[in-house]
């Protein structure tokens, strides 16, 4: 936000300077404006999915050029609100050593808490409103990971990050560990200044990535990502990958947790994204034994929820697969060998299959 008084302003900078303010004061760590031309940007999508590397996503090949043309997506659309907000939880161990303790479930840092979606959906609204109130009725439509929207590339251009080679945004000052929102209005506000890239030589992303789903700098092939096997593919994780998987039982962080530039990441202040049901530090044992019911109450308001159960035990079983051998992991593999789910009992036989 401008120190100096926005009222000798012109009148677009002026809003722009107080959506900021707005948006400060609503809890959202920064934000900026972006245009609508993303062509670069289309060029790179098209390539990436003339390659295949969004595998079994079919939704990113849906829409044509909507993806990339917010003013097609939603028409009338000038400018784009982009806002980002911190979520790296507080714990009381470092997330890098449960990653040392294949006993334990890893689940990615994002998900630990309340669902975002809904969080920064609502607070998208209440800044809607405040520029509502003060700029009168305008068009617009909230966007928070929702939609076919290039929400990082958006991000760039409003000045708040730059693509890493691990294809998040980076902060400077704030590393990567943040949503992002926007807003499409049909508001004419100056673009911000879009953020300059900062990786350098620095190859850490690619270098940790278990599955070497980095194939190259700025390059990723979804179909080896962590994230990918256990959230968004839904059949049989590919054999050859399951070693690899570790205990990382929803989403993976290690681009994130050793990229240099996370030494400047904040810690949240949100209470709705701190740990809930201890599952920063959970066993997979433990998570192993809940019933569906069980799973159900305790993934309520939880991002982690639309995978569904059946998924949640494939991945747990992978994991228990990968844990050292002992009577305790084989006792609780037995327990689902003859599950309902010919998922299920696949990856639970080839967890067994680890122990013998």
């Amino acid at each position: 936000m401008n120190t100096e008084s926005t009222d000798t302003l012109p009148a677009p900078l002026q809003l722009r300077e107080q959506i900021r303010g707005w948006s400060t004061e609503l809890g959202f760590q920064q934000t900026g404006v972006a245009g609508v031309d993303l062509h670069a940007d289309e060029q790179r999508l098209q390539q990436w999915l003339d390659k295949k590397h969004h595998g079994a996503m079919g939704y990113m090949e849906r829409h044509g050029r909507k993806r990339s043309h917010p003013e097609e997506l939603v028409p009338g659309t000038l400018s784009v609100i982009s806002v980002r907000i911190d979520y790296l939880p507080t714990e009381a161990g470092d997330p890098v050593d449960y990653l040392d303790h294949p006993e334990r479930a890893y689940i990615s840092r994002y998900a630990l808490g309340r669902d975002y979606h809904k969080v920064l959906r609502r607070r998208l609204q209440k800044l809607a409103d405040r520029i509502s109130s003060a700029a009168g009725p305008f068009g617009y439509r909230a966007f928070v990971d929702s939609g076919p929207v290039l929400e990082k590339p958006l991000a760039r251009n409003a000045g708040l990050g730059w693509l890493g080679k691990h294809t998040n945004l980076i902060h400077k000052d704030a590393g990567s560990w943040f949503f992002l929102g926007e807003l499409l209005t049909d508001l004419p506000l100056p673009p911000d200044q879009p953020a300059s890239e900062h990786c350098g030589s620095c190859t850490a992303c690619i270098d940790v990535c278990p599955t070497q789903a980095i194939i190259a700098p700025f390059q990723l092939d979804a179909t080896r990502c962590i994230s990918y096997l256990t959230i968004e593919l839904k059949g049989s994780i590919p054999e050859e990958l399951r070693p690899l998987v570790g205990n990382r039982v929803y989403g993976c962080d290690d681009c994130q947790l050793f990229c240099p530039w996370n030494k400047f990441a904040r810690r949240t202040t949100e209470a709705d994204f701190q740990p809930r049901h201890g599952l920063d530090s959970a066993t997979l044992v433990d998570l192993f034994a809940w019933d569906e019911s069980e799973w159900l109450k305790k993934m309520a308001g939880s991002a982690i929820r639309r995978i569904g159960f059946e998924q949640w035990l494939r991945n747990i079983a992978v994991a228990l697969g990968n844990a050292p051998t002992s009577p305790h992991i084989v006792e609780s593999l037995n327990t689902r060998a003859n599950h309902s789910s010919p998922l299920v009992r696949e990856h639970v036989q080839w967890a067994l299959a680890q122990h013998r």
